[in-house]
């Protein structure tokens, strides 16, 4: 605290009083000035220079103080009497006015809020507090006097203290902002318009050099703290560059940033600290700037982008000189649970102690650790007698007590930990928090509810650009549709993401053009203006927020609003809300898939991975997002095993015990028969579903999809003879298309009884038509395959009439279980040769050879074709004689017993 006085009464009319405030002024700078103007009336109001781009924007909206504001080449600087300064007291950030701050005569008040500096000016009155917004200080001067505010007037001010309190979330705010803004709320402060000033959107070129700052940061070990350097160019100035890396810092969740942006003729450097370890006032003070222990910028002029980079580290060196470790971090004796307490006891302890996590122990050794969240997760899908040790996550991660603030940081939010346990010579000797570690990053005590469920506890979002491989993998046509999308996109002010499968399987080099895109905006409204652009079909799903694109030739491209997704009870189908990307991402079901694409134009081809994607396609493993992942969606262990075998990957041990818990606990109980049948269709279209079965069977899945199904050694072996039978079909030039999955689920079933198996197809709620079907062509497919086993030969009329009606499904089904060459030979018969088989002769060809038309012609047809079939006739000529022989003129009715079934055409 320095000297402080109250402002003497302003002088007369003739006084030349200049009311100024920092370059680049922001709304704080604003604010300060309109209430200096009702402490100087007769003031003028004058900035020394540009102000942040915000403030211009205000100015070309309002029309409330243009007309009190002069220009400074306006001012004539000789006759200036007084000058009130607000919200600095650098003689370096003035602009030109410090040319008159040592001229006899000119008398100087302050009115500052920030920490002294060698830079500083002396007044006759000097009002200096340690408060967020220098606007606090101005509007607790104007309540001792009790002017009077306008609406208006409070509006302003109140602006100045949310922005320079970041909304009351900096840690410079003091009771006495949140005092001063009630008093202009009192006074009819609007509060939606300090929202719309303070949260306004970024320009195009805002926003392309913030993808530069993100894409340039770098992470420095100074000292053992981590702090972020970024760095970008600009051939002409960019306003509002503290608002960028202000929007950085909090998208990336810093703690130390110094943003560095060289513009025009000079560097600009904006810094801002979270933590007590690094005093960013001071290191911007030795490259001519300044500002709080929080938040300070400075103007470089005369070095390149690379020497203030150089120089900020060799001052940062200097400057940061952390004591902390994990000994001084840690809790201790650390609150622990049991690896045989229930969830319910788990849950019970940490609320009783009001944390967030417990290592789970046995006999002194510890096993792992679980989280409030996963407990309470449980409670609520009702598994609250179930043991930890169940859905814990093992082989916990530990520190050494000497392990630096920079290890714990790098853990937590690269390795994503919640909870850090601290060993010395395998004791647990006490567990770091996240709200430690924030408590030592802030330098002040954080309530543990802050920390609850964050979602920001991870490093910087993962990004590269694939343009080029995508311009390699990508159809042209496909790369132009997404090429397309981005421009939709951004003609909305949408983002546009193509997500999941297609984006995974491009990494992999893997063909797969069936793309999802996601929207942060409203995906019905995009996808509504895309179609009607592009001549298209569309449907929409409003419960769902989705739609999909259907183009003429039937391709289709599905669109969904970014959304976060949670369940009401395991197994239920998750009820949806509108959310973000990475939100959107959170929800997937592994973390391979949580890959994105940016589609927008600017960004077009950026690859973003949140969670660690590229790691693990890199590693082969498949990993969930979370540990209660199975219980809410159980259909997703289905799809593990499936991706494990289609990509060559393996289960992490995690995963692989969360599988195992599922099944135990009877998740599957309460899954829909339908979406059980669509992940079991699903695996049975795979290149080799027999690998995909025999592991479900590893996991004793297969009796969750019916108690009676099971594997054998048998099974197997019919389930890959139905591959080799599908390839040979498929190699035969067959046209007709078959559906795998048909053919496998016959061969999966083959040892059901028919009740049973009626009661499997009710399970899997396989509509009745296809059920139908299904159940007659597997009665007549086993009746077919037990005749034909005690036969040693088949005549062809036999093999046709048999095989008629039967899909081709069933006949490849058949092929694949007969154990008989006979019966393999005589089914590829009819495949490829007997059902192609028709008459040269017709009725029409009868009625001209002299034949009355009635049902006779059925008699005579059928009873040739068959004779056809066994080769008794050959050729046209054969056909005519064949009929004159049998039924010669005049036609007598005849007696003849007829096929059972009429030749084609």
């Amino acid at each position: 605290m320095f000297s402080e006085s109250c402002p003497p009464p302003s002088g007369g009319p003739s006084a030349r009083e200049i009311i100024t405030t920092h370059m680049n002024a922001d709304f704080d700078a604003l604010a300060s000035m309109v209430a200096a103007k009702k402490l100087y009336p007769n003031a003028t109001l004058v900035f020394p220079g540009s102000q942040e781009g915000g403030l211009r924007d205000f100015f070309l909206q309002s029309t409330l103080y243009i007309f009190d504001f002069e220009k400074i080449k306006q001012v004539d600087l000789q006759k200036v009497e007084r000058l009130i300064l607000v919200d600095t007291r650098q003689a370096g950030r003035i602009g030109d006015f410090k040319d008159i701050i040592n001229k006899n005569g000119v008398d100087i008040h302050i009115y500052d809020h920030h920490p002294p500096s060698p830079d500083d000016i002396t007044g006759s009155v000097e009002v200096i507090r340690e408060v967020g917004a220098n606007t606090t200080i101005m509007v607790s001067l104007l309540r001792e006097r009790d002017i009077c505010l306008t609406p208006e007037e409070a509006t302003v001010m109140a602006t100045g203290i949310y922005e320079d309190t970041g909304s009351f979330n900096f840690s410079s705010t003091r009771e006495e902002d949140f005092s001063a803004a009630a008093f202009l709320l009192s006074k009819g402060a609007d509060l939606n318009i300090v929202s719309d000033l303070i949260t306004r959107e970024l320009t195009v070129e805002q926003v392309s050099l913030l993808h530069d700052l993100i894409e340039s940061a770098k992470s420095y070990d100074i000292n053992g703290v981590a702090v972020v350097i970024t760095k970008v160019s600009s051939n002409r100035y960019v306003g509002d560059f503290a608002l960028l890396a202000h929007k950085f810092m909090d998208m990336e969740n810093i703690n130390v940033l110094f943003a560095l942006a060289r513009m025009e003729d000079r560097v600009y450097m904006v810094a801002r600290s979270r933590i007590s370890e690094v005093n960013v006032g001071e290191i911007a003070m030795a490259f001519g700037g300044g500002g709080h222990p929080t938040a300070a910028s400075a103007a470089i002029k005369n070095e390149t982008l690379l020497q203030v980079e150089k120089k900020l580290i060799l001052v940062l060196r200097s400057k940061v000189n952390p004591t902390t470790n994990a000994g001084s971090l840690m809790s201790s004796p650390a609150i622990t649970v049991e690896v045989d307490k229930t969830i319910q006891d788990a849950l019970d302890l940490i609320i009783k102690y009001n944390i967030n996590g417990a290592p789970v122990m046995s006999h002194d050794q510890l096993k792992g650790q679980i989280t409030r969240q996963v407990l309470e997760k449980a409670v609520f899908h009702g598994l609250r007698d179930l043991p930890v040790k169940e859905l814990m996550s093992p082989d916990s991660v530990s520190v050494h007590p000497n392990a630096s603030l920079y290890e714990i940081q790098q853990l937590f939010f690269v390795d994503k930990q919640r909870l850090l346990p601290v060993c010395e010579n395998d004791r647990l000797v006490g567990v770091i928090t996240r709200t430690d570690l924030l408590n030592a990053l802030i330098g002040q005590p954080t309530v543990s509810e802050y920390l609850y469920d964050s979602s920001r506890g991870h490093d910087f979002v993962r990004t590269k650009k694939i343009k080029s491989l995508m311009a390699e993998r990508l159809p042209e046509d496909i790369f132009k549709l997404l090429q397309d999308i981005g421009e939709t996109a951004e003609e909305l002010n949408y983002n546009a993401y193509a997500v999941g499968g297609f984006v995974r399987d491009l990494l992999l080099r893997r063909d797969n053009f069936d793309i999802d895109v996601v929207i942060e905006g409203d995906g019905i409204h995009f996808a509504r203006v895309f179609a009607k652009k592009h001549h298209l079909r569309m449907r929409h799903f409003i419960k769902f927020r989705t739609a999909v694109l259907i183009f003429p030739d039937g391709y289709k491209v599905d669109v969904a609003t970014a959304r976060l997704e949670y369940y009401e009870s395991p197994a239920a189908l998750p009820v949806v809300e509108i959310s973000s990307i990475k939100l959107d991402l959170h929800r997937r079901d592994f973390i391979m898939n949580t890959l994105a694409v940016k589609l927008n134009s600017r960004q077009f081809g950026t690859l973003i991975d949140f969670f660690g994607a590229q790691r693990d396609i890199k590693e082969k493993v498949i990993r969930v997002l979370h540990n209660l992942s199975f219980v809410e969606d159980p259909t997703r262990v289905f799809r593990a095993i499936r991706f494990e075998q289609r990509f060559g990957l393996k289960i992490d041990k995690l995963t692989a015990n969360l599988i195992k818990n599922a099944i135990k606990i009877k998740c599957f109980d309460h899954l829909s028969g339908i979406r059980i049948f669509s992940e079991l269709r699903l695996i049975l279209e795979e290149d080799n579903p027999a690998a995909i079965l025999a592991e479900m069977n590893h996991y004793k899945l297969l009796p969750v999809i019916w108690p009676d199904l099971r594997w054998s050694p048998s099974k197997e072996k019919l389930i890959n003879r139905i591959k080799e039978v599908i390839s040979w079909y498929e190699l035969s030039y067959i046209e007709e298309s078959i559906q795998h999955w048909l053919v496998y689920f016959l061969g999966l079933t083959s040892d059901l009884k028919r009740e049973p198996l009626e009661a499997l197809c009710e399970r899997l709620m396989i509509p009745a038509r296809k059920k139908t079907v299904f159940m007659l062509d597997r009665a007549a497919a086993d009746r077919i395959l037990k005749k034909y086993y005690f036969r040693k030969n088949l005549m062809k009329s036999e093999i046709y009439n048999d095989l008629i009606p039967l899909s081709n499904e069933a006949l490849l089904y058949m092929m694949a279980r007969s154990g008989k060459d006979l019966t393999r030979r005589s089914i590829s018969l009819y495949l490829t040769q007997l059902r192609y088989m028709s008459l040269h002769l017709t009725g029409r060809g009868l009625k001209d050879m002299g034949y009355k038309p009635g049902p006779v012609f059925k008699q005579i047809l059928s009873t040739l074709f068959q004779s056809k079939l066994d080769d008794i006739v050959k050729t046209p000529e054969d056909e005519i004689d064949y009929v004159k022989a049998h039924w010669p003129l005049p036609l007598i009715d005849r007696t003849d017993p007829t096929p059972s079934h009429s030749p084609p055409g």
